[in-house]
């Protein structure tokens, strides 16, 4: 790979040559060359070594003066942009014992369609819902911003909705086509992710998006718009539908948690609980846990029986619409799509899922 051969690299025509690759990632850090991500696997570019000064100067040559303020002073600085005829980007800096260092995730311009990626087709009507709360949740690069603003494009193009989204930076762009959207970015826009949702009650919203559900004050609020007549959507980093759950209680202290039991089975629609497995001959495959409220999981969440949820999905799929993350990889194991060896290393339950393949 050679993208860039000049003895000074410009980080915008890097940015636009990593594109090319269909890269997810590009990283920068000082006694390496610049690398990137391709299906979960790093790939250096054939490029110079870079030294601090080559860092600083093209991290800096892409943010303002507050910015600059902002990094040196925080140390960590999150951002989006946009590049003009290249595409968009969301950024983070940090220091390193050595430097500067840089991660670009790319962001494609178009927002993509439900269809695009063969989502379950229950998405569809799960964001019909006029209030509760619908969570995506996986690791990071596991594609939840992708899966979400696809359900929040369904919405754009077959519902009239106000549509407050509350991220930190702001990644897909929605253009209002029935909806009305307003993105707000944590940091330039609003000073936190709770404070933004405090205010998002008194902006007439249908619809609130939140980037992650990352401390109790958020995910406090976010339970209270879903159970006053709001449809909530929100992330977490983590990697089940039950684990979702002990996350969110786990948060609070052992006097709330009964409460926040009680509104969470209340408001509860739906855990979307997503992983990326690459594909034989290259690409990945987007892996989807779904739970789905109903008075059974509504009555373990409340009564504090949550080591029974993986039980109740796997009873009755083709009637409840659940589906594990064992069932959906076994199933691309059959299709042939995965390999094996894939397969068990991104299995959230490897031995269950071993028991299966014996059984074929």
């Amino acid at each position: 790979m050679n993208p860039e051969t000049k003895d000074v690299i410009d980080i915008k025509k890097l940015l636009k040559s990593v594109l090319h690759y269909g890269s997810s990632d590009l990283h920068l850090v000082v006694g390496s060359e610049p690398q990137i991500r391709i299906d979960k696997e790093l790939k250096p570019l054939d490029l110079p070594v870079l030294e601090a000064i080559d860092i600083e100067e093209m991290s800096y040559s892409l943010i303002s003066d507050k910015q600059k303020k902002d990094f040196e002073d925080k140390l960590e600085l999150d951002f989006s942009f946009e590049l003009d005829g290249i595409g968009r980007f969301r950024a983070n800096y940090y220091h390193t014992i050595y430097g500067i260092g840089c991660a670009f995730r790319m962001i494609p311009l178009e927002v993509p369609s439900l269809d695009k990626y063969n989502n379950n087709p229950i998405f569809k009507e799960l964001i019909k819902k006029e209030r509760g709360l619908i969570l995506v949740t996986g690791p990071t690069g596991s594609g939840k911003s992708t899966t979400l603003a696809s359900m929040l494009n369904e919405i754009n193009i077959t519902e009239k909705r106000h549509i407050i989204t509350i991220e930190d930076p702001v990644e897909f762009v929605h253009k209002n086509k029935k909806s009305l959207f307003s993105q707000r970015d944590v940091g330039t826009n609003t000073n936190s992710f709770a404070e933004a949702l405090k205010h998002a009650l008194r902006q007439d919203p249908d619809i609130i998006f939140i980037g992650e559900m990352r401390d109790a004050e958020t995910i406090g609020a976010a339970l209270t718009a879903a159970e006053t007549g709001h449809l909530v959507f929100g992330t977490l980093h983590t990697n089940s539908a039950p684990g979702t759950i002990n996350r969110i209680i786990d948060v609070f202290q052992g006097d709330e948690q009964a409460q926040v039991r009680a509104q969470l089975a209340a408001s509860l629609v739906a855990i979307i609980s997503q992983s990326l497995i690459p594909v034989i001959g290259g690409g990945k495959v987007a892996v989807q846990e779904i739970l789905i409220a109903n008075p059974a999981i509504n009555n373990l969440i409340r009564e504090d029986k949550v080591h029974q949820l993986y039980s109740q999905m796997q009873l009755n799929q083709k009637e409840t619409n659940m589906t594990t993350q064992t069932v959906e990889i076994f199933n691309l194991l059959k299709k042939n799509i995965i390999s094996k060896e894939n397969a068990i290393k991104n299995s959230n339950r490897p031995d269950e899922l071993k028991k299966m393949l014996e059984a074929l």
